[in-house]
């Protein structure tokens, strides 16, 4: 008798992840031979620098590495994370109770709804957006109040338009500037707003900071902790993915509140064992190398976003080009769904893109393109754009 593999309910709540989804459909049109110019998922095509690559090799030789690693990690991870924040955003924490370091930001803000929600608390989810705040959600049998972001509103919540019973209800708040597909920033008069309301309400604020460190035209994206009050109410996730082309290494940190993060603490002291040690070795090093090498990286980034942008508005496309992050919030053109304007780029011109609906209904209307491939390859997505005539 074959063994039951019914699926718990709260994955059968769960909509197709979306990146697999259209993984699985860039593979049939790779397998038809055609010349696939991937712009769909936000990983880094740029190597590692040397530098970090050169540390995690001496240092996995090191025995000390090879044993369990501290669940708060190296004190020396923790001093390193200290000082970069302090010269970055001029916050100061405490590297004892204010920072957490994690298995990559996707586990922390996966992980956090357990260490606070439970069923039937309301968890507070901008959309278009990073679809695991959902997810977290469903796990934990919490309920979703989605937060549109709209133009009309600079892409930020409107918070007064927040229900007060759901106010009221709500345990945690997830924001991420520079947002993720829309590729705007929020001035730090909204995180002051945003504060207050958590005041009021007694509301956790987790901030997703992912892509604090790609930016244009020399604008440097503010912190959340940077609003005055800030690590009262809640907490921010740093990743070193996007800033050190560190995906697949898997480090990132929370930080803020102390109550916060020892509530996520708990967390993961019970479901894993700490980051490899040498992979903290490389992180320490990566926050501790030498500014050159990001500042070259921004240099590629704008030159990137700016051989697309300008690609796509001589095809048609009134695109608005982004202000941080590597995305471009891409209009589909009239008539047009997301989801039909994303397969005809695959199909007909061999390129990967994201439906904006695919991160929300708010997304409807629009396409996300990341800027991870060179520039030379952007320049031809977009004049097979402009073949195909749909503007």
């Amino acid at each position: 008798m074959p063994v039951n593999t019914t699926l718990a309910h709260r994955l059968q709540k769960l909509p197709p992840y979306l990146f697999a989804e259209i993984d699985k459909v860039k593979r049939k049109v790779i397998a038809q031979g055609k010349d696939v110019i991937n712009l769909g998922v936000g990983d880094p095509d740029l190597p590692t620098p040397p530098h970090i690559i050169n540390t995690l090799k001496v240092a996995a030789d090191n025995s000390d590495n090879h044993q369990y690693a501290l669940d708060q990690g190296k004190p020396e991870l923790r001093s390193s994370i200290v000082d970069f924040y302090k010269n970055r955003f001029g916050v100061s924490l405490d590297e004892n109770s204010e920072v957490l370091p994690l298995l990559g930001s996707k586990e922390g803000i996966g992980h956090i709804h357990l260490a606070f929600v439970n069923p039937g608390d309301v968890v507070l989810v901008p959309e278009p957006g990073y679809p695991v705040y959902h997810s977290g959600t469903l796990f934990t049998e919490g309920q979703t109040h989605w937060m549109p972001l709209v133009k009309e509103n600079n892409y930020l919540p409107d918070l007064a338009a927040i229900p007060e019973d759901v106010a009221r209800k709500a345990k945690i708040m997830f924001l991420c500037y520079p947002n993720n597909p829309i590729a705007v920033t929020a001035p730090l008069s909204f995180f002051e707003e945003v504060v207050a309301f958590a005041n009021k309400y007694d509301i956790i604020v987790c901030h997703d900071a992912a892509y604090c460190d790609v930016y244009y035209d020399g604008k440097k994206p503010h912190s959340f902790l940077e609003a005055d009050g800030a690590k009262d109410v809640g907490i921010e996730f740093y990743s070193l993915s996007k800033t050190f082309n560190m995906t697949g290494w898997r480090v990132a940190f929370a930080l803020g509140n102390k109550n916060v993060l020892a509530g996520l603490a708990k967390i993961k002291a019970n479901l894993d064992s700490g980051i490899f040690g040498a992979v903290q070795d490389a992180a320490i090093a990566a926050l501790n190398g030498p500014p050159e090498f990001h500042e070259n990286l921004l240099k590629i980034y704008q030159e990137r976003r700016d051989v697309l942008c300008d690609g796509l508005k001589k095809a048609g496309c009134n695109v608005v080009p982004p202000e941080a992050a590597f995305y471009v919030w891409a209009p589909v053109p009239k008539g047009m769904t997301s989801a039909e304007t994303t397969m005809k780029l695959l199909e007909e011109a061999a390129i990967v893109s994201t439906p904006g609906n695919g991160f929300g209904p708010s997304g409807e209307g629009f396409v996300r393109m990341t800027l991870t491939a060179p520039k030379e390859r952007l320049a031809e997505a977009a004049e097979r754009i402009a073949k195909l005539g749909i503007y």
